[in-house]
Protein backbone atom coordinates (compact mmCIF):
# COMPACT_ATOMS: atom_id res chain seq x y z
CA UNK A 1 0.00 0.00 0.00
CA UNK A 2 0.90 3.02 -1.00
CA UNK A 3 1.77 6.41 1.47
CA UNK A 4 -0.92 7.92 -0.56
CA UNK A 5 -3.18 4.94 0.18
CA UNK A 6 -2.28 5.05 3.86
CA UNK A 7 -2.97 8.45 4.15
CA UNK A 8 -6.43 8.30 2.92
CA UNK A 9 -7.64 5.25 4.88
CA UNK A 10 -6.22 6.79 8.16
CA UNK A 11 -7.90 9.66 7.44
CA UNK A 12 -11.18 8.01 6.62
CA UNK A 13 -11.34 6.20 9.85
CA UNK A 14 -10.39 9.40 11.98
CA UNK A 15 -13.20 11.70 9.59
CA UNK A 16 -15.52 8.48 9.90
CA UNK A 17 -14.64 8.53 14.20
CA UNK A 18 -15.16 11.80 14.42
CA UNK A 19 -18.50 11.71 12.92
CA UNK A 20 -19.70 9.34 14.65
CA UNK A 21 -18.79 11.12 18.17
CA UNK A 22 -20.38 14.78 16.80
CA UNK A 23 -23.37 12.80 16.01
CA UNK A 24 -23.14 12.07 19.81
CA UNK A 25 -22.85 15.55 20.47
CA UNK A 26 -25.50 16.39 18.20
CA UNK A 27 -27.87 13.99 19.88
CA UNK A 28 -27.23 15.40 23.27
CA UNK A 29 -27.72 18.77 21.97
CA UNK A 30 -31.25 18.07 21.05
CA UNK A 31 -32.35 16.01 23.35
CA UNK A 32 -31.10 19.52 25.82
CA UNK A 33 -33.05 21.31 23.55
CA UNK A 34 -36.45 23.25 23.87
CA UNK A 35 -36.76 22.95 20.14
CA UNK A 36 -34.76 20.01 19.56
CA UNK A 37 -32.19 20.80 17.67
CA UNK A 38 -28.44 21.04 17.57
CA UNK A 39 -26.84 24.16 16.83
CA UNK A 40 -25.82 25.07 13.21
CA UNK A 41 -22.31 24.01 13.07
CA UNK A 42 -22.89 21.11 15.43
CA UNK A 43 -24.80 19.68 12.72
CA UNK A 44 -22.61 20.42 9.88
CA UNK A 45 -19.44 19.26 11.85
CA UNK A 46 -21.41 15.81 12.05
CA UNK A 47 -22.66 15.39 8.38
CA UNK A 48 -19.32 16.97 6.72
CA UNK A 49 -17.56 14.41 8.94
CA UNK A 50 -19.10 11.45 7.67
CA UNK A 51 -19.41 13.06 4.46
CA UNK A 52 -14.95 13.40 3.96
CA UNK A 53 -15.04 10.26 5.60
CA UNK A 54 -16.17 8.75 2.18
CA UNK A 55 -14.06 11.24 0.15
CA UNK A 56 -11.06 10.06 2.08
CA UNK A 57 -12.07 6.43 0.67
CA UNK A 58 -12.77 7.51 -2.89
CA UNK A 59 -9.13 9.79 -3.20
CA UNK A 60 -7.56 6.16 -1.69
CA UNK A 61 -9.37 4.35 -4.54
CA UNK A 62 -8.02 7.08 -6.70
CA UNK A 63 -4.39 7.12 -5.29
CA UNK A 64 -4.52 3.18 -5.62
CA UNK A 65 -5.03 3.46 -9.22
CA UNK A 66 -3.22 6.51 -10.11
CA UNK A 67 -0.50 6.73 -13.00
CA UNK A 68 1.18 9.65 -11.20
CA UNK A 69 4.28 9.13 -9.64
CA UNK A 70 3.93 7.95 -5.84
CA UNK A 71 5.43 11.66 -4.79
CA UNK A 72 2.96 13.45 -6.35
CA UNK A 73 0.19 11.30 -5.39
CA UNK A 74 0.86 11.94 -1.54
CA UNK A 75 1.15 15.43 -2.30
CA UNK A 76 -2.13 15.68 -3.50
CA UNK A 77 -3.45 13.14 -0.64
CA UNK A 78 -1.97 15.49 2.11
CA UNK A 79 -3.21 18.98 0.36
CA UNK A 80 -7.10 17.47 0.01
CA UNK A 81 -7.11 15.86 3.35
CA UNK A 82 -5.37 18.31 5.46
CA UNK A 83 -7.74 20.96 4.15
CA UNK A 84 -10.97 18.50 4.82
CA UNK A 85 -9.91 17.75 8.54
CA UNK A 86 -9.04 22.26 8.88
CA UNK A 87 -12.75 22.68 7.43
CA UNK A 88 -13.98 19.66 10.14
CA UNK A 89 -12.02 21.43 12.86
CA UNK A 90 -13.12 24.99 12.14
CA UNK A 91 -17.12 23.16 12.17
CA UNK A 92 -16.56 21.79 15.73
CA UNK A 93 -15.19 24.94 16.94
CA UNK A 94 -18.15 26.83 15.79
CA UNK A 95 -20.68 24.36 17.36
CA UNK A 96 -18.76 24.76 20.50
CA UNK A 97 -18.64 28.36 20.71
CA UNK A 98 -21.74 28.75 18.95
CA UNK A 99 -20.46 31.97 17.75
CA UNK A 100 -22.50 32.00 14.45
CA UNK A 101 -25.06 30.29 12.13
CA UNK A 102 -22.68 31.48 9.60
CA UNK A 103 -18.95 31.32 9.60
CA UNK A 104 -18.69 33.06 5.78
CA UNK A 105 -21.28 36.31 7.31
CA UNK A 106 -19.91 39.67 8.26
CA UNK A 107 -18.73 39.91 10.74
CA UNK A 108 -16.52 36.68 10.79
CA UNK A 109 -16.85 36.00 14.24
CA UNK A 110 -14.68 33.61 16.19
CA UNK A 111 -15.97 33.11 19.48
CA UNK A 112 -15.64 36.79 20.82
CA UNK A 113 -12.82 37.92 18.21
CA UNK A 114 -13.57 39.35 14.76
CA UNK A 115 -11.51 38.14 12.09
CA UNK A 116 -10.10 40.08 9.54
CA UNK A 117 -12.11 39.45 6.25
CA UNK A 118 -8.87 38.58 4.75
CA UNK A 119 -7.43 35.68 6.86
CA UNK A 120 -11.22 34.14 6.10
CA UNK A 121 -10.75 34.44 2.38
CA UNK A 122 -7.61 33.45 2.02
CA UNK A 123 -8.16 30.31 4.00
CA UNK A 124 -11.57 29.58 1.98
CA UNK A 125 -8.76 29.65 -1.62
CA UNK A 126 -6.14 27.81 -0.14
CA UNK A 127 -9.04 25.27 0.77
CA UNK A 128 -10.38 25.20 -2.91
CA UNK A 129 -6.81 24.94 -4.16
CA UNK A 130 -5.65 22.29 -2.17
CA UNK A 131 -9.02 20.16 -2.34
CA UNK A 132 -9.43 20.57 -5.63
CA UNK A 133 -6.04 20.39 -6.58
CA UNK A 134 -5.43 17.69 -4.53
CA UNK A 135 -8.62 15.53 -5.93
CA UNK A 136 -7.82 16.03 -9.65
CA UNK A 137 -4.19 14.88 -9.25
CA UNK A 138 -5.35 11.42 -7.18
CA UNK A 139 -8.70 11.59 -10.29
CA UNK A 140 -6.36 12.30 -13.32
CA UNK A 141 -4.06 9.36 -12.31
CA UNK A 142 -6.38 6.90 -11.78
CA UNK A 143 -8.50 8.23 -15.20
CA UNK A 144 -5.72 7.77 -16.88
CA UNK A 145 -4.69 4.03 -15.58
CA UNK A 146 -8.33 3.48 -16.35
CA UNK A 147 -9.10 4.66 -19.68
Amino acid sequence: MTLAEKLCLTAAFIFFMTGLITGIWKYWCMANSPKAAAPRYVDIAHRSSLMYSFAAVLLGWFAHHSVHPSWLNTLGAIGALGFFGLAIGTYIIHGFLRDTSNQLRKPHRLGAMTLPSWIVHSFMVALIMAEVGGSLILGSGAMISIW
